[in-house]
């Protein structure tokens, strides 16, 4: 039995059965991109869209990404769609990534390292936004400074690797 995507499988009725969808990656991703192929987006352009959506979904401030992701394409005349997708699959890495973000601030600034406790940094803002300002503001501009000194770093990084592949792909579609 062949289950190779697109393919149909053989019914037991000798009725050809419905096609085997494709996988989640060709679906989500690679679909995605082709379409925007097709619809004329350079795999430069495309490349750009994803390295920027990447530094964009890791900014270290929740609740401040789409708005970033927003003005950088619309400054860079980016694609929005892709870059808004990208942003959201990106959240449980900005979560993720905030305490590596102050890490590497503090390293930067040479502080001293402070424990990132999200529960008390959410009860002291809850409580009071001056005494959560005063008490964890160089925390923010650690983040903030690691974030932007990391940032050309992954948009080239994200770049390079998948220019290549974009330009693999324009290839392969039809004229």
């Amino acid at each position: 039995m062949n289950d190779a995507p697109g393919r149909p499988r053989p019914s037991s009725a000798g009725q050809p059965a419905a096609p085997v969808p494709a996988g989640f990656w060709r679906r989500r991703v690679v679909a995605p991109l082709l379409a925007q192929l097709t619809q004329g987006v350079t795999p430069e352009r495309l490349a750009l869209t994803l390295g920027v959506g990447l530094a964009g979904g890791l900014f270290p401030f929740l609740g401040f990404t789409t708005a970033l992701c927003f003005v950088a394409a619309l400054a860079l005349r980016l694609n929005q769609p892709i870059i808004h997708v990208l942003n959201q699959l990106l959240w449980p890495a900005q979560l993720a990534g905030i305490p590596l973000y102050v890490w590497l601030g503090q390293h930067l600034y040479g502080a001293p390292p402070v424990p990132v406790d999200p529960q008390e940094i959410a009860r002291v803002f809850a409580e009071s936004p001056r005494v959560f300002w005063t008490r964890f503001g160089l925390m923010g501009l650690h983040a903030f400074t690691a974030w932007l000194a990391s940032a050309p770093l992954l948009i080239g990084a994200v770049y390079f690797s998948t220019r290549p592949l974009l330009l693999g792909l324009a290839k392969r579609l039809p004229r």
